[in-house]
């Protein structure tokens, strides 16, 4: 059966068992490194200046010469939520700091491809720029960024992704990843690392008296929050803080328009939105755009300053979702279907899963990738054609932790010149493309790297919970505590536990979930549970093990408790 689960407590040191007044807390924090209190100290005046960033002076000349010659500025964005936020906080910033010329192109996913490639740079001939900063993208874009200095126009780069061998010759590079790069963070997410920029030229306007050393950059806060957390890069204490700082303008009412309008089209109660609800149901309705229609409606939705205005966008974007989800679902359909077929017994053996389908779309195999990836518990690379002609195919992979997925594509495409036309990522998550034709022989290629470098040992799923929590614990004040003390996500997960309970009752939603009334075995109280998709057709066992995540539930106004329940098997 797949995947093979296990359940594992997380361990922690016992002398950092009171970073918090709360033992339960601090515990928590213990085990997810933290060793000090002032680390939990979420305040802005303790994220890391930027000085420390390699080509930071480079990239603050290139703005300054740009604002003071009224230079025309195009900010190239990614086709991602990531992009798409980074691409309206640099256009907003630099609008801030006294820039008047400020325009903004996307690549389309399929005319353009991902980055600056040279067919865009070809499509920003109209727009005449002297200056083009790429946001969320550059750092492997080498021949989109020579055909820009082919046609005299500066290049500023400001990426997070892992670069290659080889960088971009462009006039300056922003990235935390880049070699020789001292920044104490290396998990910026894009939008972060224009923020950044824009804090330091602002650094140097105030220093110089100049204008726009005024600008109240913290605007933008609401913006890099979403962004950092729809990118699912690492939520570090430095990004915690943008998070955190960028929720309390949401949840204060003082952030953009566009912001508010997806917000409030997607049913979120005003002062209580976290980064679920940014992961789920505002980042989403972002993304959409560039999955299926054009990134620059997302974007012209973050730069919208008429709240009218941003509604009607944010309303278009929310259809397009809608259309993307069930495009999704007919995608995992397919993709099922085809895991099915599969001799399960020879499957066991076999390290990861490729699938492709020609008459997939490319905007949505990233999604239909991360769901197999958790559905089997192996690196899942899923391709589409990337043009209409079906002649080139783009590739979405996601992987498992401990198998560096952009490292085995470095492999193949170090054992085998030109296979791959492109590729680019993370450890747990890459893309490339390639011609047609490559496709047999890469699905060999990539196979035998990953028989080679993946561990088996990896492939036996470990939940990891924060241990049991007492009845005492079982209860509303714990659930409010938790919450309070994100935001948690990427690399700082939120607080798991898992219990014996007992089954007192059980009922049957919507013929696929389970409600559940719970009682710890050696306890008297009751507590409520949901298990969503949890309904296999049987009756669950008098008695459970179950890995929770305990919850308020405020529907109608209960002001309740429940376990949302990850993972349940039989005691």
């Amino acid at each position: 059966m797949l995947p093979n689960r296990s359940i594992q407590q997380r361990s922690f040191a016992p002398e950092s068992a009171r970073l918090h007044e709360s033992a339960l807390l601090s515990r928590i924090y213990a085990a997810r490194g933290i060793e000090r209190a002032e680390q939990i100290d979420l305040s802005l005046q303790h994220l890391f200046p930027p000085d420390t960033m390699r080509g930071l002076e480079n990239a603050v000349a290139l703005v300054m010469d740009a604002i003071a010659r009224q230079s025309r500025i195009v900010v190239v964005g990614d086709f991602d939520c990531d992009g798409a936020t980074g691409t309206a906080v640099a256009v907003r910033g630099l609008r801030m700091l006294g820039a008047e010329q400020v325009l903004f192109k996307v690549p389309h996913r399929v005319r353009h491809g991902y980055g600056l490639t040279p067919g865009l740079v070809e499509d920003l001939a109209d727009m005449n720029p002297d200056l083009i900063i790429t946001v969320d993208s550059g750092i492997a874009c080498n021949p989109g960024v020579a055909a820009a200095n082919l046609r005299g126009y500066r290049v500023l780069v400001t990426d997070h992704h892992l670069p290659g061998d080889v960088l971009p010759s462009a006039a300056a590079i922003l990235n935390p990843n880049q070699p020789g790069c001292g920044f104490p963070s290396k998990a910026l997410a894009g939008v972060g690392v224009i923020f950044y920029l824009l804090v330091a030229v602002r650094a140097v306007l105030r220093s110089q008296k100049a204008p726009g050393a005024d600008a109240d950059l913290s605007a933008l806060l609401d913006l890099v929050a979403i962004g950092t957390i729809a990118d699912m890069v690492k939520l570090d204490a430095n990004n915690r803080r943008l998070v955190r700082a960028g929720l309390a303008r949401i949840n204060a009412g003082r952030c953009q328009p566009g912001v508010s309008a997806l917000a409030r089209i997607g049913g979120l109660e005003p002062g209580k939105i976290d980064a679920m609800d940014i992961g789920f149901r505002i980042g989403p309705k972002i993304n959409a755009a560039g999955r299926l229609e054009d990134m620059a409606l997302g974007i012209e939705c973050l730069l919208a300053d008429d709240p009218q205005c941003a509604m009607e966008i944010a309303e278009n974007l929310h259809a397009i979702n809608l259309e993307r989800q069930h495009l999704q679902q007919d995608m995992l359909d397919d993709a099922e279907t085809m895991f099915a077929s599969i001799d399960l017994g020879a499957f066991q053996d076999q390290k990861c899963l490729i699938l492709h389908q020609p008459d997939w779309h490319p905007g949505i195999i990233g999604l239909v990738a991360s769901r197999m990836k958790d559905r089997i518990h192996r690196p899942v690379l899923v391709f589409a054609p990337s043009e209409p002609d079906g002649s080139e195919l783009r590739g979405s992979c996601r992987s498992i932790p401990g198998f560096h997925i952009r490292d085995a594509l470095a492999l193949v495409d170090a054992r085998h010149p030109g296979m791959i036309a492109r590729f680019g990522g993370h450890a747990m998550a890459a893309g490339l493309t390639l011609d047609r034709g490559m496709f047999p022989v890469f699905c060999q290629a990539f196979m035998a790297i990953v028989s080679e470098t993946l561990d088996p040992d990896l492939l036996q799923e470990i939940l990891l919970t924060d241990g049991p929590l007492t009845e005492k614990e079982l209860c509303r004040d714990t659930a409010v505590m938790l919450a309070d003390s994100g935001p948690w996500g990427q690399g700082f997960p939120m607080p798991v536990f898992d219990n014996a309970f007992e089954v007192l009752g059980w009922q049957v939603l919507k013929d696929k979930h389970l409600k559940l009334q719970l009682k710890p075995v050696d306890g008297t109280m009751g507590i409520q549970a949901i298990h969503f998709n949890g309904y296999s057709g049987e009756a669950p066992p008098s008695r459970v093990r179950v890995v929770y995540e305990l919850q308020t539930n405020d529907f109608r106004e209960r002001r309740e408790v429940q376990c949302l329940i990850r993972y349940m098997q039989p005691v």
